[in-house]
């Protein structure tokens, strides 16, 4: 029979997809976040831009924040562009839960169980939430333009894996409120050579 040629020798295709993992490979990358004194800061919130990245999330994607012991649980939850965010009620009595800021503002008047539609955050930004029966109840919901996110530890540090290139980092603490958008700093990422520790500036009350 004879022989069909190929347009590229096997071995070397394997090459060729080797060599593509190998450049899209994430490195882990340590960012650390200081307060107006040059402490850690914890809670702080840090996102990577990678370059030539989706900036919304992928159809379907959700996210919870309940009520419990008349609190949001969690207090501050971090989502990409595009999140579909439901607000279950775990307490015996109902909550009527609210947002005023501009970058989603929204209203669930006096309900129990879970909301039969849930809230799309289609805008980075920050989001406030609040109670009209419990006056106590606050909690943050910071949007971003990136799947990937992470929050500070006590030690106000954040970990990430990004691939290498040229990127943006931003971090922001809910100190700065619904107005104040997060630091944004560039930087290069490569492919090896360990974590790479970037520190920001303070997280300043507005």
């Amino acid at each position: 029979m004879p022989q069909t040629k190929s347009s590229r020798p096997p071995l070397l295709t394997e090459a060729l997809l080797g060599l593509a993992c190998a450049q899209a490979i994430a490195a882990p990358l340590s960012v650390t976040v200081l307060d107006a004194n040059g402490s850690p800061l914890p809670d702080a919130v840090v996102s990577i831009e990678v370059a030539g990245g989706k900036p919304t999330a992928a159809p379907g994607t959700q996210a919870e924040m309940g009520q419990r012991d008349r609190s949001f649980v969690p207090t501050l939850l971090v989502v990409q562009t595009g999140t579909a965010v439901s607000f279950p009620n775990f307490d015996t009595i109902r909550h009527h839960i609210y947002s005023f800021s501009s970058t989603k503002p929204f209203e669930i008047k006096l309900y129990a169980g879970t909301p039969a539609a849930p809230v799309v955050f289609d805008k980075a930004g920050t989001a406030i939430l609040g109670c009209n029966i419990h006056d106590r109840m606050t909690a943050f919901i910071h949007v971003v333009n990136t799947p990937h996110f992470a929050i500070t530890n006590k030690a106000g540090v954040a970990t990430l894996e990004v691939p290498a290139g040229d990127h943006t980092v931003q971090a922001w603490h809910p100190q700065m409120g619904d107005k104040q958008p997060p630091q944004r700093q560039g930087f290069k990422a490569q492919a090896a050579g360990g974590p790479r520790v970037i520190r920001l500036g303070s997280a300043s009350k507005p």
